[in-house]
């Protein structure tokens, strides 16, 4: 059944700038929940940070993820043998939308967007150190804990689960 968690998941990367210079985030997000299961940041953008956010979201689900399909846009990130490998490693297929086509992953785009829109475009980030820790912070203490979601029927996405 497709409407249950851990079934299907998607993720993509953002910039976020900071006076050190950018910062990437890795994303990985239950559709079925809207719960942001697994992120990674780091100041380069590469297979590995995409590779960090799936091990955080497997870690995060108890180290089982067996038969989840994990959709992403077509990024080198998403492309190199070593996510490939992860995925493999840990039992879960990779689903990836069209060349150039943002709407084959647009809940991972909103998120994305949710996460400018409501939080970092309302702050100054000195140093990539505090934007993680504040990034992070939001992400657990207000995203996942308490922001209403309208696909979980205005329940926050661990309320919902």
């Amino acid at each position: 059944m497709l409407f249950r968690s851990d079934r299907l998941w998607c993720g993509d990367l953002t910039v976020i700038d900071t006076d050190e210079g950018k910062l990437y985030l890795a994303s990985v997000l239950d559709l079925f929940s809207r719960r942001l299961l697994g992120y990674a940041t780091s100041a380069h953008h590469n297979a590995e940070l995409a590779v960090a956010s799936l091990q955080m979201a497997t870690a995060t689900r108890g180290g089982t993820v067996a038969g989840v399909i994990f959709h992403s846009d077509r990024g080198s990130e998403y492309t190199a043998a070593a996510y490939q490998h992860a995925c493999q490693a840990l039992g879960a297929a990779q689903s990836m939308g069209r060349v150039g086509c943002a709407l084959d992953n647009a809940a991972a785009e909103a998120l994305n967007s949710t996460l400018k829109v409501e939080y970092i475009h309302r702050q100054h980030f000195t140093t990539r150190a505090e934007a993680r820790v504040k990034i992070a912070t939001w992400i657990v203490d207000f995203y996942n804990a308490r922001r209403r979601h309208s696909a979980c029927g205005g329940l926050s996405p661990i309320d919902y689960e």
